[in-house]
């Protein structure tokens, strides 16, 4: 087994540091852009008389970014070379996440809406697996060029982690279908330009089947936001929306209609891997400035350094993101060397392991850091309480740790139906 970082990714890490010192410092030091990752940030980016949406010079500017890397040619690095990228692997992926993260805020890589200089686009990809000619044909040069933003409807007022129990229905009419319902945490609909919205279409309340993803423009008649809700982290992009009577077009759809989840699970396994790697690089981001910082302050007249109540919950910490690191490299190059329907079975509870201890983690690294700083760690002046602010969500909206736990439970257990993932692993 070779536990070394692949060569050509060891380059390219490199080449984005490059791209880093050349145009994306340069820009965040602009025109006093700085203010969006300095003390002043959760005002800068946040327009709190309007709803507390994120501010459109913000927004600009993390457009800015994007733009510029993928002139470069880094954003769309996870992509085939058919869209442009640079069919990037899952470890590859994984590596470049936790990188960037580890060097801590900035405009390279800003975790708070997900803006980095190497994007996830996972709507791409469903595009690519889920639809048809036309769609591919029609929609994923726009999605690349920024003219078409698509949000994600899937959790409702009542029903969250069980989309299974949705109340949201899509009923035939005509040669249209007509959606009545509402949902939850529709992040991005305040630019989205249409939307991807799971209704139940046929079938019994529970059932996997017959839930069916609608492509809903976001102008349409009876859709509308009825609210932003602000959260621990802001600014926020999440509203509670409704759907009266809203009429789609038949073919509107994505993938089979009878079977929608597979679409929200499609990029499931990809996807809490990425967000993993970037919670393990903050959480070590926050445990190498914690070290720092204990070896130059003096108080007493010695290193905070020498004092072992300060080494040792550094030592922990720093011994788990070790830990989990190799977990997480081997899971995700795992995942390159199979389908989709082999992760689901063979190790499904890897990547859930990786996903709820890497959010953990960096919580707990970040409160750390905040007390190894003292005074100056807990004010915005420091970015870890941005950090645990800002993670703290990914305990809960990446699929709850709950969730991810149960889903380690299925395979340590054996209470898959087949039984096949139990037997495996035992």
């Amino acid at each position: 087994m070779d536990f070394n970082i692949p060569a050509d990714i060891s380059a390219y890490l490199k080449e984005l540091d490059a791209f880093i010192e050349k145009e994306i410092k340069p820009l965040q030091a602009e025109n006093d852009n700085e203010r969006f990752f300095d003390h002043r940030r959760e005002w800068a980016r946040t327009d709190f008389e309007r709803d507390g949406l994120p501010r459109h010079e913000w927004e600009a500017l993390l457009a800015e970014m994007r733009r510029r890397a993928d002139k470069a040619g880094h954003y769309r690095y996870a992509l085939p070379k058919e869209y442009g990228g640079k069919d990037g692997t899952n470890l590859g992926m994984a590596i470049i996440r936790e990188y960037l993260a580890a060097k801590g805020l900035g405009l390279h890589n800003d975790l708070q809406n997900e803006s980095s200089i190497v994007g996830n686009l996972p709507t791409v990809l469903m595009f690519r697996d889920f639809g048809t000619e036309k769609q591919k044909k029609d929609i994923i040069p726009k999605i690349l060029d920024g003219s078409m933003r698509i949000a994600f409807g899937l959790t409702e007022p009542n029903h969250g982690s069980d989309a299974t129990w949705m109340e949201t229905r899509g009923v035939r009419d005509g040669d249209h279908w007509r959606i009545t319902g509402a949902k939850m945490w529709n992040t991005g609909l305040h630019v989205a330009t249409h939307d991807f919205v799971f209704a139940r279409t046929s079938g019994k309340d529970g059932s996997p089947r017959g839930i069916t993803c609608f492509i809903v423009p976001t102008n349409s008649a009876g859709f509308k936001i009825e609210e932003y809700l602000w959260t621990f982290n802001m600014p926020t992009d999440h509203p509670r929306v409704s759907f009266t009577d809203v009429m789609v077009p038949a073919d509107a759809t994505l993938g089979d209609p009878e079977n929608g989840l597979a679409l929200a699970q499609h990029f499931v396994h990809e996807n809490r891997i990425r967000q993993a790697a970037s919670s393990l690089g903050a959480a070590q981001y926050c445990i190498n400035e914690s070290v720092k910082y204990a070896r130059i302050r003096k108080p007493f007249g010695k290193p905070l350094a020498s004092n072992q109540a300060i080494q040792w919950p550094l030592v922990e910490l720093h011994t788990e993101a070790e830990m989990l690191r190799n977990l997480l490299y081997k899971t995700a190059w795992q995942i390159d060397q199979m389908s989709k329907p082999e992760v689901a079975l063979k190790i499904s509870d890897k990547v859930a392991m990786c996903n709820f201890r890497a959010n953990r983690l960096v919580c707990d690294a970040a409160d750390r850091a905040m007390q190894v700083h003292g005074a100056i760690g807990y004010s915005r002046h420091k970015p870890f309480e941005h950090i645990f602010r800002h993670h703290r969500r990914y305990r809960i909206t990446e699929g709850s740790e709950e969730i991810q736990m149960r889903r380690v439970a299925q395979y340590l257990f054996g209470f898959f139906k087949d039984g096949r993932a139990g037997q495996a692993d035992a």
